[in-house]
Formats: structure tokens, C-alpha cells, sequence
């Protein structure tokens, strides 16, 4: 049974896995910043308060989760829900030709896996990070939870993967109908843009491993 704490608790944790308070969320999400509050979940009555449908839809289309990783947050343990295998791939390998497919989903199976929540995207991979170039946002060694199917907006992190075989890990300053442009978040290297048709595939990061 689907018990009014579990919902409640469901939206906490979305926050916080986006970085957010409840308020936050409700704000990003075009609510009133108090429709999350803890004081409005009971009325003065003592009746219990339910999040409305159109108010979960709203804060799904903001923060680009998926339903199926909203619906992991509900549950007793702190965990994500039930647990999968994904594979696990390095840059270096994420680079060659063979594991990706047009689309930037893991394809073949020369991997290893790793167990991580299923949180409603069959083709989410994890990335191992490699050298510096990503510091002080990911080390080297630094896993990545990246999803493919995840809707990607400006100022999400993402991997970016080249016609040319390139692959790194941005910051989405914006994406035109002509371009994409990134932030490096070691300040030491140059903020790239490619032209739209030098783009093979970009995922979300949607978790990451520190």
C-alpha cells in the first residue's frame, strides 16, 4: 500500500539528489516555494496532505527525472529501490568504436558491471573517470552514473561523446540548433563548443561515485 509518508519521502530525496530543499524544488518546478513545506503536509485538522499529480509532473519535467526514478525514492530504506546491473565503462574504452551505438547507449558486452538502483532507464552505464581534466568536480577513479534517456538542459553535467571518437564530462552551458557549448570545470582548460554535427551522442549525468 502506497502510504502518504512514502510520497512525501519520495520528493524529499528527489530534492536532495538534484541538490535541492523541498522549497527549491517546488521553485525551480514554477510552484509556490511553500508547496513542499513540511507544515503543509497535514492541515491544522490533522488530515493528510497528498503532493497533486500535476505537482509531481511539474517537478519531473524541471529536474528531468523519469518517472521509474521517482517512483525508486519510495520506500523505507535510504537505498533507490531495487538493485541492477549496469556496465561499467572507461573512457578510454568509451572512446573506441563498439560500445556505443548512435544513440550513446551501452551496446555488445565487452564491460564489466557494476549494481546500482534501477531507477527506470534500461540503458544507464557508469563511466569510470580517468586523468584530471575534470578536477575538482570528478578525480581520477571517480565513477559516473550516466543516462541516456534522461533529458538534458542547461547546466546539467553530461558526457559528451565526438564524431571523432572524444569523450568528456561538461558542465551544458547551451545547445542551439547549430552548436554546443560546454564549461570545463577544471578552470585550467578551455570551455569547448562543437557544431551540432560534430556531436555523436550526449547523456546526463545523473549520479556520481566520490
Amino acid at each position: 500500500m502506497l502510504r502518504h509518508k512514502d510520497i512525501w519521502q519520495a520528493i524529499d530525496r528527489l530534492a536532495r539528489e538534484y541538490g535541492l530543499s523541498a522549497s527549491g524544488l517546488a521553485r525551480r518546478a514554477g510552484l509556490d516555494p511553500t508547496t513542499f513545506n513540511k507544515s503543509k503536509r497535514t492541515t491544522r485538522e490533522g488530515k493528510l496532505r497528498w503532493p497533486s499529480t500535476e505537482s509531481v509532473a511539474k517537478v519531473l519535467a524541471a529536474t528531468g527525472a523519469s518517472l521509474g526514478e521517482f517512483v525508486s525514492y519510495i520506500g523505507d530504506n535510504d537505498g533507490m529501490g531495487i538493485y541492477r546491473n549496469i556496465p561499467l565503462i572507461g573512457f578510454v574504452q568509451a572512446g573506441k568504436e563498439g560500445f556505443f551505438d548512435d544513440a550513446g547507449f551501452p551496446t555488445g558486452g565487452a564491460w564489466d558491471e557494476i549494481p546500482f538502483p534501477d531507477f527506470g532507464d534500461p540503458h544507464a552505464y557508469a563511466l569510470e573517470i580517468s586523468g584530471d581534466s575534470m578536477e575538482p568536480v570528478y578525480r581520477d577513479g571517480d565513477t559516473v552514473i550516466v543516462s541516456p534517456a534522461a533529458n538534458v538542459r542547461r547546466g546539467d553535467r553530461v558526457v559528451v561523446r565526438t564524431k571523432s571518437g572524444e569523450v568528456t564530462a561538461k558542465q551544458l552551458l547551451r545547445r542551439s540548433a547549430r552548436k554546443v557549448d560546454l564549461q570545463s570545470f577544471n578552470p585550467q582548460h578551455e570551455n569547448p563548443s562543437f557544431l551540432l554535427d560534430e556531436v555523436e551522442w550526449i547523456g546526463r549525468i545523473v549520479w556520481a561515485s566520490q
